[in-house]
């Protein structure tokens, strides 16, 4: 269909849409006055038609962004901490159990395959991609070789979500480093100079990964 546009003459009473070609014409009668009297859309006039503008909606991308995570709970943090640390034994080959509540210092017992050889696993979690765990005065004890070698720590770094770390340490080995690392901190003065106050709060630290993911230090 051939499209229209211009000034429309007047013929027998009607108005005629003409086309594109006869603009010349158009201008020519108009300004003759011939079409003064004429009422012509000012669409027409111009050869713009008034069409609304089509509005095509689609449907907003989606965010790929995973959602912001909440902080977990104390409680939370150390039972993930403990089934991903069972969850890494298990894929290692070996045989690991989670413990009752009310068995001190062991959170996880492992064995090898055979169940010839066995350890107790104390784990502590921190939420973030951190490598300083906190621990009480407590596991200072029986640090002189009273401690059972099958005794061990992991520490574990959930890491805000994305896959944990892992941080075997043998039980002697934390309580030696946790108690130097305590008198250093007691002799270094703190604000302003001031001595430091001695608390019950003492922290492992492997900034340097020493320790990170030795299973082998199980002896499994």
């Amino acid at each position: 269909m051939p499209l229209y546009c211009g000034v429309a003459p007047l013929i027998h009473g009607r108005t005629r849409v003409a086309p594109r070609s006869s603009h010349a014409a158009q201008h020519r009668l108009l300004l003759t006055g011939e079409l003064r009297n004429a009422r012509v859309p000012r669409a027409i006039l111009f050869g713009r038609p008034q069409q609304k503008p089509v509005v095509i909606q689609t449907p907003s991308t989606p965010d790929m962004r995973a959602p912001k995570r909440s902080r977990l709970t104390t409680i939370l943090s150390g039972v993930s901490g403990e089934y991903f640390v069972a969850a890494e034994l298990s894929r290692r080959g070996y045989v690991a159990s989670l413990t009752l509540r009310n068995t001190r210092g062991i959170d996880i017992l492992a064995s090898n395959a055979n169940a010839t050889k066995s350890v107790g696993i104390q784990v502590k979690t921190r939420q973030d991609a951190g490598t300083e765990w906190v621990l009480s005065k407590k596991a200072e004890e029986n640090q002189e070789g009273a401690v059972a070698r099958n005794l061990f720590y992991v520490f574990v770094s959930l890491n805000g979500g994305s896959a944990p770390s892992f941080h075997v340490v043998p039980r002697g080995t934390v309580a030696r480093f946790i108690t130097d690392n305590h008198r250093r901190w007691l002799r270094t003065p703190g604000r302003h100079g001031r001595q430091h106050v001695d608390n019950p709060m003492r922290k492992f630290a492997d900034p340097e990964g020493k320790y990170r993911d030795q299973w082998d230090l199980l002896g499994l």
